[in-house]
Formats: C-alpha cells, sequence, structure tokens
C-alpha cells in the first residue's frame, strides 16, 4: 500500500468527534503495525521508573494491557532517554538494548518514539517483532512512528481536558446542589446572577423578604427589581464583581412585591413588567416613591477555568436595622443639636471620667470633647463656685441618687456662668451604677433676673420708706400747724413723691430690658457715639459733649446700649454742678474687646455706689441707692460685656468703661456674640 495511503488511515483515526482516545489510539496502532508490518505494538505510560503497558496490540504475554515492569529492564528506556525513534533491526547484537531488556521480552527487531503530553513526557508508542528484520527502517518508517506518538500525545490531551471539564462540570453540579442546598435553609436572600445581568437562581427567602416567588427572578435582569436610585450604584458594583472584585455590604434598595396573584404568580402590567411597590417603609438609598426593603449585598465573581461566568451572593434584609440606625442618627442629631450640654461619665472607674459629651456641651462650655472625655467635670470649677454646691452634687454621685444643683462654672475662656447640673445614676441588669448621665445648663439669665427682682425690692423697700418718712413728717408738721412757710413744705412732700414715682418709672424700665430678649447686632460706634453726643449737646446747650473714635471694628451688643450710654451722659451732666460741664464720649480697641468711656469733670461718683458697681453685688453695708447705675451694669454684661465706675486718676470727675464685644467687618454676629456674664461687672 501506498505510505500516502497509510498516512490518510492514520489521520482518519483520530479524526472525528464521537470516537473515544482509546479507540483513536487502538486504530491508530493497527494502522501504524500494519504499515510497518510488525505484528506487535504498544502504547507504554512511564512514571516514577517504572513502565505500564496502557494498550496492546499483537501476541506476547508480557505485553498486554495493564502489565509493567521497571524501566531498566524495557526497551523503551533508551527511547527515553535519546529522546528520539529507537529502531533496530537484530536487538541480540545491537548496543542500544539492554540485555536485560532482551533478557526479559526477547524482541529482535523494535522500534518506537517518545509521547508528549503538555510538554511532558507521557510514555512510549512501540512496535516489534521476535524475529529478526531483514531491512533497516528507513527515515519515512521512524518518521511515520514520530507522527504516530504526536497523534497520540495529542488524544491524550483532549482526553484529558476533557476529563478535567467533566470534573469541573460534576464540581460545579456538586458545588450548586450544596449551594442551594444551603440557600434554601437560609433566611438571607442567596442568589446567582450570569453575565448577562440576569438572575439565574434566587433562594426562596425572596418571597418572605421581597414577596416575590423565586420563579419569578429567574431569567429577569436584577435592576427591574431595584428602586430607581440604586440602578447605578448596583451596576457599578456588578461591573466591580466582573472584573474579579469581591462586593462587601453594600446596601441596595430592592423594590418590594405589589401583589401576588391567586396562581401564585406576580401581577403585572399591561406591558408584562413587574409591578413596583409594597412590603416595607421607603428606607435607602436617598428613598424613593413608593415602598423599598434594603438589602445589605455581598457578592464574589463565579470562575470556570479561569474566566467570570457570573456572580453569585446573598442579601441580609437590613430594613429594620437601617431605620434603627436612621433613628439612632436622628437622636444623636437631636442630643448633639440641644441646648444643653449632655455627658455621660464612667461609674466604674476611679473619679469617674467623662466618656461622652454632646456638642451642646462643646457650645456650652467651650471644651471640646478631646479635652472633656476622661476628665472629671470639675474642670469647669473655680474661685466663684460655691464649694457647699459642690459638696452637694458629690454626695448625689456617692449615694447614686437624682440630684440637681445650680453652681457657678467657667468656660475655656475663664467666664463664669450659672450651670444647672443634673445627674441621673444609669444601672446594669444586676442593679450596679456603670453610669452617671449629666445635663447643663446654662441659667445665668434666670439667675440674673432673680438678683434684679431681690435688687427692685430692696431699693423700693429702702428708697420708699426713706420718701414716706420725708412725707410723714412734713405731714405731721404740717397737721401741728409747727410750719413757718407750708408752701415750701408742701414741695418737699410733692418731691418726695416726685422720687418715688421717677423710682417706680425707673423700675417697671429695667424690668422691661429684664424681659426683653437678648439681640445681639453690629453696632457702629462711631454713629452711636456722635448720635449721643449731638443729642445732649441740643439738651445741655452749656455744656461740652465730644466724642471721640479710636476703632474700625464693631460693637457687638443690643440696640439698648444706647440706653446705657446715655443713662451715664444724663448723669454725668445732671449731678455736675457747674454751668459748664464737660464730657468726653470714646470708643477704642482692647484686645476682643472694644471699650467705651464716658468720662467727666464733675463731683465724681459716691465711693458706695463705685464699690457695689465694681463688685456686682451688693452687701449688708454697702448697697446701691438709684437704680440708673444698674440697668447700665444690666445691660453691659447680658451681651457678655462688663462696667466699671470710678474717679479720674486726677481725683476731678469720674471714668465710667464698659468693655463689650468687638466684632470686625468679616465676622459674623453670631460667631462673636457672647452669653450674658453671672454678676452685674
Amino acid at each position: 500500500m501506498d505510505p500516502r495511503s497509510y498516512r490518510e488511515r492514520l489521520y482518519e483515526a483520530f479524526s472525528g468527534s464521537d470516537a473515544d482516545a482509546g479507540d483513536r489510539i487502538a486504530a491508530g496502532i493497527d494502522v501504524a503495525a500494519s504499515h510497518l508490518d510488525l505484528p506487535i505494538g504498544f502504547l507504554t505510560e512511564i512514571e516514577d521508573g517504572t513502565q505500564r503497558i496502557v494498550q496492546a496490540t499483537g501476541d506476547h504475554e508480557l505485553i498486554r494491557a495493564g502489565e509493567s515492569c521497571p524501566l531498566d529492564d524495557a526497551y523503551c528506556r533508551e527511547t527515553v532517554e535519546r529522546e528520539s525513534p529507537l529502531a533496530v533491526e537484530r536487538a541480540s547484537a545491537s548496543a542500544d538494548v539492554a540485555d536485560r531488556a532482551f533478557e526479559t521480552f526477547g524482541l529482535e527487531t523494535y522500534v518506537g518514539a517518545i509521547v508528549r503530553v503538555d510538554g511532558e513526557v507521557y510514555g512510549t508508542v512501540c512496535f516489534a517483532d521476535t524475529d529478526e528484520r531483514d531491512e533497516s527502517f528507513t527515515e519515512a518508517e521512524t518518521m511515520f512512528v514520530e507522527l504516530l506518538a504526536r497523534l497520540v500525545g495529542e488524544a491524550l490531551e483532549r482526553r484529558e481536558r476533557e476529563r478535567e471539564r467533566e470534573r469541573r462540570t460534576e464540581q460545579l453540579r456538586t458545588e450548586k446542589r450544596r449551594f442551594e442546598g444551603i440557600a434554601e435553609a437560609s433566611s438571607d436572600i442567596i442568589f446567582r446572577v450570569d453575565r448577562d445581568g440576569a438572575f439565574s437562581y434566587v433562594s426562596a427567602a425572596v418571597e418572605r423578604v421581597l414577596g416575590y416567588e423565586p420563579e419569578t427572578l429567574v431569567g429577569a435582569p436584577f435592576t427591574e427589581f431595584l428602586a430607581d436610585e440604586a440602578v447605578a450604584d448596583a451596576m457599578s458594583a456588578y461591573a466591580d464583581v466582573l472584573d474579579g472584585e469581591a462586593l462587601e455590604a453594600v446596601e441596595l434598595a430592592f423594590r418590594a412585591a405589589d401583589d401576588v396573584s391567586a396562581d401564585g404568580g406576580m401581577a403585572t402590567d399591561a406591558t408584562g413588567s413587574m409591578a413596583a411597590s409594597a412590603g416595607g417603609q421607603a428606607v435607602g438609598a436617598g428613598g424613593s416613591d413608593g415602598n423599598t426593603v434594603t438589602l445589605e449585598v455581598n457578592a464574589t465573581p463565579i470562575t470556570d477555568d479561569g474566566e467570570v461566568v457570573g456572580v453569585q451572593g446573598v442579601g441580609r434584609d437590613v430594613t429594620a436595622r437601617q431605620e434603627r440606625t436612621a433613628e439612632l442618627r436622628l437622636k444623636n442629631r437631636a442630643i448633639d443639636e440641644a441646648d444643653i450640654g449632655i455627658t455621660i461619665a464612667d461609674a466604674t472607674r476611679p473619679d469617674n471620667p467623662i466618656a461622652y459629651a454632646n456638642e451642646g456641651f462643646e457650645r456650652l462650655t467651650g471644651y471640646d470633647r478631646a479635652t472633656i472625655v476622661e476628665r472629671n467635670c470639675r474642670i469647669l470649677q473655680g474661685e466663684g463656685t460655691d464649694p457647699d454646691a459642690v459638696a452637694e452634687l458629690r454626695a448625689g454621685v456617692e449615694a447614686a441618687e437624682p440630684t440637681t444643683v445650680d453652681l457657678i462654672n467657667y468656660r475655656a475662656d475663664g467666664t463664669p456662668f450659672w450651670n444647672q447640673v443634673r445627674i441621673s445614676p444609669i444601672t446594669d441588669d444586676a442593679g450596679e451604677v456603670t453610669q452617671f448621665l449629666g445635663f447643663q445648663s446654662d441659667v445665668t439669665e434666670r439667675k440674673r433676673t432673680a438678683q434684679l427682682v431681690r435688687l427692685l425690692n430692696r431699693v423700693f423697700r429702702h428708697n420708699l420708706r426713706n420718701e414716706m418718712n420725708t412725707v410723714a413728717g412734713w405731714g405731721g408738721h404740717l397737721a401741728e400747724g409747727r410750719v413757718d412757710d407750708p408752701a415750701a413744705a408742701g414741695e418737699r412732700v410733692a418731691a418726695a413723691a416726685d422720687r418715688v414715682a421717677a423710682l417706680s418709672e425707673r423700675a417697671r424700665e429695667l424690668e422691661r430690658y429684664a424681659r426683653r430678649d437678648r439681640d445681639p447686632a453690629r453696632l457702629d460706634p462711631a454713629a452711636t457715639l456722635d448720635a449721643l453726643a449731638e443729642r445732649f449737646r441740643d439738651e445741655y446747650p452749656a455744656a461740652t459733649v465730644e466724642a471721640r473714635v479710636a476703632t474700625d471694628r464693631g460693637i457687638c451688643a443690643g440696640t439698648e446700649l444706647e440706653r446705657a450710654l446715655g443713662e451715664l451722659v444724663e448723669n454725668a451732666l445732671k449731678h455736675h454742678g457747674d454751668e459748664a460741664p464737660h464730657v468726653e464720649l470714646a470708643a477704642e480697641d482692647d484686645g476682643e474687646w472694644v471699650e467705651i468711656t464716658v468720662t467727666d469733670d464733675g463731683p465724681g461718683i459716691d465711693e458706695m455706689e463705685a464699690a457695689v458697681i465694681a463688685a456686682g453685688e451688693e452687701t449688708a453695708l454697702e448697697h446701691s441707692s438709684g437704680l440708673g447705675l444698674w440697668l447700665v451694669n444690666w445691660i453691659a454684661t447680658r451681651y457678655g460685656g462688663s462696667c466699671q465706675i470710678e474717679a479720674r486718676p486726677d481725683g476731678a470727675g469720674t471714668v465710667a468703661t464698659l468693655r463689650l464685644p468687638a466684632i470686625a467687618a468679616d465676622e459674623a454676629v453670631d460667631e462673636v456674640a457672647r452669653r450674658p456674664t453671672v454678676l452685674f461687672r
């Protein structure tokens, strides 16, 4: 037969897709044995120094499928070592065949070539005869054996790939069965999505969570079931997983099913699309119209032979958790935005250090949370703090009882304020106190008002008693006829009555200011002082009233400041006693303050009045007889300022000094405005 016909038969033996690799190899061995005219043909596998017969044709007791021997006893050893076909016609006399191999198999004629699978030596394909061969093997014959070896190797590679594919397929089937078994028992939604973005599997939990039967979702794009605002995020996450990334804890809002029809399927609209809404409260990524359920999604890529073929993951209903988180966030925001300070102290540690402070505490005290945490609240105490109030608070802590005290505390900048402190113990399940909840409220305004009431009562009692003594005395003289000049006596009685009426009017004015809400604003010093100077020059033509401004900043205070300054100027002019009094109003910078002075050249203020104003409080031996200076104090201190009245250094007059917060052109009133100070000072 023409050698070309044998090659064609050989290729034909290995072509097609129906035949098993073993059948193809057997057919190829038969074709080659016929072409070489050799009765024995076989395929070997060599591993760990052992030769094993895989397939064989011919009649030789040691060359049968399943037989094996040490490679050193086989003809194939030389074939493998030389890595080229071995062909011998008389093995008994050939140096290429080991004596032990000939003694074992007794083959005189042998030709074999290496079979490689995936580049590695698999074994050999060989042909032989117990008789000698008369003619040497031609190059075409050895090349024919090499061709067969290559075709055998390719067939084995294909078979191995097919087997590996079958193993992977079965592994995937097993994994899928295991996956679905776990999924059906899970309370979370287990899902798979193919590369086209359609669900290929959804667990039964979807019906409980979203209201859809699993069959409804399979084959449908997952985007159909997302809330509109969640689609972009979901598509981005899906693309990341297809790129090989894992998806962790991504919250997506899904539309819950609207209705379930009588046959168990989902209700659809005229276009066949799924009806949306119902099932849960609208929460999630930005919210949406209709009801949604928020799922926390974790997903990983599904791979096959290194290629991502889909996505699998789990979706957990976190709607309730998100609602709780939103509620907690709302509560936290409410706590932080509250006007009162809120603290939590750790009762299980020495000295009860602060474990938490809200933003209201920062605004109230000026201390940031990083500074106050791990410290005790006594950091707020100072020289004006009442030790009795502190002792009462400490006793409440030691007794683990709710306690409320009012005491003077100090802000971070040293400014005092009246702080109403309320503490409540918090216990664990065993009844042990673990924390103290504290509330701090600025009650300075209330305390100031209470002090004002006491002031008004004292002044009324003091002045009214004095004036009524005057009225009673002169009235008695008039009644008894012991007055030489009744008209003059009547004038004195009338004057006393006028003073009582004026005092009453001043008290009502002070009360009105106390009841009026604080309204800090940006005041122009130049405009304010110039207007006052012009007004009093008109009212007192003989007086010299000057205004001098040495600041380009404004004053952060209420408009009633003009009333306080007017009181000071009027006092200076009215009680001067000279026909040509001189008063100077001045404003200049003093750090964070604008300092306003009203200087006169009059007789000076009474020492007792000055002492009361300087101290900011009255004692049993020192008290102010009028309300005008208290009005000035009230207005200055309610905007965080202070007031001092003292004699001029040369003794020729009085200097009244008001210090009020300065405000630059680029500053907002809210940034500069200060709370009222504790005392009239």
